[in-house]
């Protein structure tokens, strides 16, 4: 009776097609799970639901995924679920421990050492080969070799397969297949192995010795492939070779959210499962648990526009997807937003992000996804200069920062004479000393960030100490997830508003997100020149939108500088999410400062010859003439700057640089709207400093 309940339990709180693939334990099946619709859930039941039954000896099942986080929070949700011997791994780290297993007795001797990083070793075989290279010539080969060995070609064949592909760097494709030569040669030479080579070698020796390949076949029965549409060529050849011709297999996956083809990922292997396996069962979840149905509808109409825009032929190769139904309550319409320039754009996403802070939203919450990492800077000024904290996705690894790595220490000797009582209290205490408070700090930087990774450990902490229930849970056993994840790299949630790639946002969501620079030439991105590119870019916004649960905002700018000329167009892709009946400028946000200097080149005030660099131009004069402010004031004003800047622990530069605090100290503004006519001061550092700077120019009148 008790075993009874506890595999009723794994089925509550499914819907109709998630427990259909929870229940479905046997045969191939191919799951197609629309983003938001609780795809995870489904497959970790549906493995948890097979042990429960007996179906699965959890030894036997192997859960692959495309991302070490991925993989870690399955993991998790199967160790939660009472399935913690289930192996969940990414198709990179279930091939080396297969290696490292196998190599001493199919090659001989130890395994060679992992290259973690190409440029280096290719930046040598080009010298060998006297071909000049640059850092970003160096980065395009790399990615152009490890498409190649995805692809499973050889140098000798690469040449030809890549006819038709935009040659990296400018680079002819006879060079780089050269380049490709010599650094297999320099690999071999020093006895190296990359991480496809760690794919290529599990699948050379599963193909040579039938006998290695029996016995992993021996260890795993059952198969579930997760992110299913982004399988390379030599990822589905491992599988199969996983396999060895048997079909119990699952596969999860969304073509809609194919956005890794230049990497070698291909979508074919979803369309063509039920052609493959004769008989597949086929589930579709639609129904969206994470979106509003505000922004569920903008992501529906941007695909369904594809559909709707191309011809017949180029509809071809288009798959059609699915149709999400929203699921949660209605939230607010998503918001479009034009812009002068970068820097009017930026201060704008800055002041509402300001606006949701106010209203509760956390910051770790909020999101700011941009085309390219380029893209960055602006945000992250913009951001400071509001004193709004920040992460930048892709920066310094959270397990790699010294605070926490100090932390894991004072865990780990608490853990061996502490008891077990109130965990998440325990993991306070022993923080305290590394500098942890209850309450916030009101500094910004480095002691902010230091605070907030603290924090982080302590908010997993509470998590898991829900999770799993208090008595079951101890100091030790914390300390242990804490281990699992810094091996996988699987980061508890640190506050701060991210800053993030749309490629690498994929996987995440926050309340609010912020997608920026939807222009032409960004989005899509100017190298997209066929509709096989410019659908990759669609999927690639469909993406971003559907990271947003409640809050969505989507910005281009006219022009890529303050004054400069207003050719950007928005993108071709919001033609169709735009609200009906509205035109251009009613999105327009004008900035008065540029529109004045649209009318000709700013001069000076005193002599009226043109202004010739930024600093000039900000304060209104030329630099050989005379100043126009009082001492006393000019020096009250870097006083208060000084003083703001070392309070919020940030560079002076970023509260007011010295050509803006001239500028103010000439101009004498006496409103805020007089304040914000200077140049340097934006709509967030006038409500953020505006009233301390008129307070100062009074006082020095």
């Amino acid at each position: 009776m008790t075993d009874v309940l506890l595999e009723d339990s794994i089925l509550d709180g499914l819907d109709d097609e998630q427990r259909a693939v929870a229940t479905t334990l046997t045969g191939p099946l191919c799951v197609l799970a629309g983003a938001g619709t609780g795809k995870t859930r489904a497959i970790t039941h549906r493995i948890a639901y097979g042990v429960r039954t007996g179906v699965y000896k959890p030894q036997q099942v192997l859960a692959v995924t495309f991302t070490a986080r991925a993989a870690a929070e399955m993991r998790t949700r199967l160790r939660d679920l009472g399935a913690g011997g289930v192996q969940a791994r990414t198709f990179h780290a279930a091939a080396l421990r297969q290696l490292q297993y196998f190599w001493p007795q199919a090659v001989g001797g130890p395994l060679p050492a992992l290259v973690d990083h190409k440029a280096q070793l290719i930046a040598e075989s080009a010298r060998r080969l006297r071909v000049s290279t640059d850092r970003a010539t160096i980065r395009d080969v790399a990615a152009e070799i490890e498409w190649a060995k995805v692809s499973m070609l050889t140098p000798d064949a690469y040449t030809a397969a890549a006819a038709g592909r935009s040659e990296p760097a400018g680079m002819d494709l006879t060079t780089v297949s050269r380049i490709f030569s010599a650094y297999e040669d320099l690999k071999l030479d020093r006895n190296l192995i990359d991480f496809e080579d760690v794919l290529l070698s599990t699948v050379a020796i599963l193909e040579d010795d039938e006998r290695i390949a029996a016995t992993v076949r021996e260890q795993y029965r059952h198969f579930v492939v997760d992110e299913y549409q982004d399988v390379s060529p030599l990822q589905q050849r491992m599988l199969d070779l996983w396999l060895g011709g048997r079909r119990e297999l699952c596969v999860v996956g969304d073509a809609s959210q194919t956005i890794y083809s230049f990497t070698g990922a291909s979508s074919r292997h979803l369309f063509e499962f039920t052609k493959r396996y004769e008989g597949a069962q086929v589930v579709k979840l639609v129904r969206d648990y994470r979106s509003t149905p505000q922004v569920v509808r903008a992501a529906n109409t941007l695909l369904a526009a594809r559909g709707a825009e191309a011809d017949r032929t180029a509809n071809a190769t288009w798959s059609a997807p699915l149709e999400l139904i929203a699921q949660r309550p209605a939230g607010p319409e998503p918001v479009f937003t034009e812009c002068t320039d970068d820097e009017a754009e930026a201060t704008e996403c800055a002041r509402r992000i300001r606006v949701l802070l106010d209203q509760g939203v956390r910051a770790s919450e909020i999101a700011v996804l941009y085309r390219t990492n380029g893209q960055s800077e602006a945000y992250e000024q913009a951001l400071a200069g509001a004193g709004i904290g920040y992460q930048l996705r892709g920066g310094e690894r959270f397990f790699q920062r010294r605070e926490v790595r100090d932390a894991l220490l004072q865990l780990r000797a608490a853990a061996r004479t502490q008891g077990d009582e109130d965990v998440p209290q325990q993991v306070r205490d022993v923080l305290a000393s590394l500098g942890y408070t209850s309450v916030a700090p009101q500094n910004s930087g480095a002691v902010r960030e230091k605070w907030e990774s603290l924090a982080a450990l302590v908010g997993l902490a509470d998590e898991l100490a829900r999770a799993r229930g208090t008595d079951a849970f101890t100091l030790q056993l914390f300390v242990a997830e804490l281990e699992e994840r810094a091996a996988a790299q699987h980061a508890p949630t640190v506050q701060g508003v991210t800053l993030a790639s749309l490629h690498s946002a994929k996987g995440l969501e926050w309340d609010a997100v912020f997608l920026v620079g939807l222009s032409e030439g960004l989005m899509p991105i100017s190298f997209a020149d066929t509709q096989e590119a410019l659908d990759e870019e669609r999927r690639l916004l469909y993406v971003g939108i559907t990271r947003a649960r409640v809050h969505l905002a989507m910005s281009w700018s006219t022009a890529r500088s303050p004054g400069g000329r207003a050719s950007r167009k928005p993108s071709r892709f919001l033609d169709a999410l735009r609200p009906a009946g509205t035109g251009q400028a009613s999105f327009r946000q004008p900035r008065p400062k540029a529109a004045r200097r649209s009318a000709g080149p700013p001069t000076c005030r005193v002599c009226k010859r043109p202004l010739l660099t930024g600093s000039e131009r900000k304060i209104g004069r030329c630099n050989d003439c005379p100043v126009g402010y009082e001492e006393e004031t000019f020096e009250a004003l870097r006083s208060w700057r000084l003083a703001e800047a070392r309070e919020k622990d940030v560079p002076a530069f970023v509260v007011f640089t010295d050509a803006t605090l001239v500028a103010i100290a000439e101009a004498r503004p006496e409103t805020l709207d007089e304040l914000g006519e200077i140049a340097g001061i934006g709509s967030a550092k006038l409500e953020r400093y505006g009233d301390a700077v008129l307070e100062i120019i009074s006082d020095n009148a």
